[in-house]
């Protein structure tokens, strides 16, 4: 199936060629100029639309980043190919010297072949490379080197869908369910829809650059007891506590940063979900932002974009693993069961365990290694949650970003400050090493 799309995508492109007399470079450099950052929001629309969960989402953004950096590091000849440097991926694939190639329009291939694997909504996907393809077309680009372009293209994303096909994804759902039993300790599902727990075999997915999803394990959660005089107990009163007193800016801080994407509403029978951004997406744009700000070259702009969503993608799976070792309840259900009946949090709490906060670990893997490129002192607004009805929020650094991120989820009520802090050491533990791991120069 996966060889039949690439090769559909190679007849299709030769039979819509209308090109050849002319060849418009510098109009084909304008309109290719942040190609990549603006494909990965358009590829954020889709994610969003079809409702991936957080894990999920953060691997369909690797595996496409990776093809796009694939398909135009050959543009530059001082970059290093991610094969043999991330887990099991092997690339072989190059161009002929005895043929030209525009490297950006393989690179665009490239990333839409990967991501049309990845998501549901192929139409989609295949609506935008064919508007890709017309308006290549409609410039002017040599028939020949367009053909080339799009033929490497397919072949690179070729060898990167081998590798998403035996990570583990597809294995997973054959996996038992997460149960759920009398152990007033282990999580149980929440209000208002008792979902139950979303991908509790996510630690079986072969990272990219980790050794194991254990590599970097946090630490146990606090022991839980019920007691009042407890720390366990000291530190669910503190969420409790903090929700109540919440004042304007930790609701905003809060609400900012929520990136919850399976967000659920029930009327009568019917259940839908809320559409927002994921925290891995949320970091992409933040990346794809500064990437344009900055006017980024296209082959640096596609390595960043590569490296922050691999680090991404295997800060989930290192959180997933603590995760569902310790099977922790969450702050609404204890608070609940032992404070408060009526209380709730801000934010709806995510359908999986508490320990460590995901969003924690991911912000942090991503700020380490947008800080080791950018410095320690890039200032940004975020404009990211614009389009969700939020506002710009400014920042000093990513790493400031990435501690209001962590701590939004005690003023939203959703975690422990343990899984906080943690998390945050987690992450960046996760980033530095993606840093060590992989180099592009």
């Amino acid at each position: 199936m996966i060889k039949s799309y690439i090769i559909m995508g190679i007849v299709t492109a030769s039979l819509i060629i209308s090109c050849g007399e002319t060849h418009n470079p510098e109009e084909l450099e304008a309109y290719f100029e942040n190609s990549i950052t603006t494909y990965n929001r358009k590829l954020t629309d889709v994610i969003v639309a079809d409702i991936f969960t957080p894990p999920v989402a953060s691997r369909i953004y690797a595996y496409s980043n990776i093809a796009a950096y694939e398909g135009i590091r050959f543009r530059d000849s001082t970059k290093i190919s991610l094969g043999g440097q991330l887990n099991d991926l092997t690339l072989t694939t190059r161009p002929d010297a005895n043929k030209e190639y525009y490297y950006p329009l393989t690179s665009m291939v490239a990333f839409l072949n990967v991501a049309k694997v990845l998501v549901f909504d192929i139409e989609r996907i295949d609506n935008l490379r064919h508007d890709l393809l017309k308006d290549v077309q409609e410039i002017g680009i040599d028939k020949e080197i367009y053909e080339n372009s799009i033929s490497l293209g397919d072949a690179i994303s070729s060898e990167i869908i081998e590798r998403s096909s035996t990570d583990g994804y597809l294995r997973r759902t054959a996996l038992p369910r997460f149960s759920v039993n009398k152990d007033p300790g282990r999580w149980k599902p929440t209000p208002p829809d008792y979902m139950e727990a979303i991908e509790p075999h996510w630690n079986t997915i072969k990272p990219f650059v980790l050794d194991s999803a254990g590599q970097f394990d946090p630490g146990l959660p606090t022991n839980f007891e019920i007691s009042d005089n407890s720390q366990f107990y000291k530190e669910a009163q503190e969420v409790y506590e903090t929700v109540k007193n919440v004042d304007a800016t930790q609701l905003e801080i809060a609400k900012f940063w929520d990136c919850n994407p399976n967000i659920s509403t029930t009327k009568g029978h019917v259940m839908y979900f809320q559409q927002q951004i994921s925290p891995g997406g949320h970091w992409v744009h933040i990346t794809a932002q500064v990437l344009d700000e900055k006017e980024t070259n296209a082959v640096d702009a596609a390595a960043t974009l590569a490296q922050v969503s691999v680090a991404i993608a295997d800060a989930f799976i290192s959180c997933w693993d603590q995760k569902y070792k310790s099977s922790l309840t969450r702050p609404e259900t204890f608070i609940n069961e032992h404070i408060d009946l009526d209380w709730a949090p801000i934010l709806q709490t995510p359908a999986f365990p508490e320990h460590t906060s995901g969003h924690s670990v991911a912000s942090s893997a991503a700020a380490t290694v947008l800080t080791h490129i950018f410095g320690d002192n890039y200032a940004f607004a975020d404009e990211t949650e614009v389009p969700y009805g939020l506002p710009v929020r400014s920042y000093k650094s990513f790493n400031h970003a990435a501690k209001e991120a962590a701590i939004s989820r005690l003023y939203g009520g959703i975690h422990y400050r343990p899984a906080i802090e943690l998390g945050v050491k987690q992450g960046k533990a996760v980033g530095e090493y993606v840093i060590e791991q992989i180099d592009l120069d």
